[in-house]
């Protein structure tokens, strides 16, 4: 805990939040601290769920993959952009011919839930812009089409980030750079996001719960995006230097945007006042 930003919960809050990749795992590794902090918020009986902004994923997905890390999870526990894109167009338009430009498990999940797909632009009432390592040309020329040529869609995304991270430092374009596509040719703008920092994730994930927003943290590892939601929200939020933000990031910004703590590992949200009691040491993962 070197750097001067860093500082910790001393309370435990009524519920707990995480983003899942840069704040509990990179890649297919738990984050150091990362199994140990989620097994003892359990033992304490409060209140975990799991937020992504990752379409690629259906939640049975991060079950499995949570699980398969050594923490088990059932679905209840996990939203991502696919369920709340799937709510939210079954809420406001329910009868709707959609174009996702998006990876499978986000297709299935709209066509399971009864929502009709198509390329053909003259029919096409919603774009979905999405993570799709599949994008190309055509699929440009259907939402242009749709949008620009037929006046007749309108354009959505289901995260706003513009990149993913992998571990090593390396990334891949994400949804904001499908949807930046849209918007240049069609002079059209997005005008709905699924994902964080947007309310509509805030209130999927508290679903269920009978906590108040001011007593629950939100963590992650992405300013725009995580903390972003939780200064929003009026919630306290945690920033963990394991994804994407770096202290000098968090060092720009004035007081008023900055998360509320700001953790070199994620287990640092048990009070430091428990580790004795639970024989913990900064060694231990």
């Amino acid at each position: 805990m070197s750097h001067g930003l860093v500082s910790s919960p001393t309370e435990f809050a009524s519920a707990y939040i995480f983003d899942l990749d840069g704040t509990i795992y990179l890649g297919s590794q738990l984050l150091p601290g990362a199994k140990r902090l989620i097994e003892e918020l359990r033992r304490r009986r409060i209140p975990v769920r799991f937020l992504s902004n990752n379409p690629t994923r259906d939640p049975d997905m991060y079950v499995k993959k949570l699980t398969g890390l050594g923490l088990p999870t059932g679905l209840d526990d996990i939203c991502n952009t696919v369920v709340t894109t799937v709510r939210w167009l079954k809420q406001n338009h329910p009868d709707a011919v959609l174009f996702p430009i998006a990876e499978e498990p986000l297709c299935r999940a709209l066509t399971e839930a009864g929502f009709e797909l198509s390329d053909d632009p003259s029919r096409i009432d919603i774009v979905i812009a999405s993570y799709d390592r599949t994008f190309d040309y055509h699929k440009l020329q259907v939402a242009f089409d749709a949008i620009w040529f037929h006046k007749r869609a309108i354009l959505v995304q289901t995260n706003p980030d513009r990149f993913c991270p992998f571990p090593g430092g390396r990334g891949e374009p994400d949804c904001a750079a499908i949807t930046a596509a849209i918007e240049a040719c069609t002079g059209t703008t997005c005008q709905v996001n699924f994902g964080k920092p947007s309310p509509v994730m805030l209130t999927e994930a508290l679903s269920g719960l009978d906590v108040d927003v001011a007593d629950c943290v939100m963590v992650g590892d992405r300013l725009q995006t995580d903390i972003q939601m939780a200064l929003d929200a009026g919630m306290k939020s945690a920033c963990v230097l394991t994804g994407e933000a770096s202290p000098a990031d968090i060092a720009a910004l004035d007081e008023a945007h900055r998360p509320t703590y700001v953790l070199d590992r994620v287990d640092r949200l048990i009070p430091a006042r428990y580790w004795g009691e639970l024989g913990w040491s900064e060694d231990d993962l």
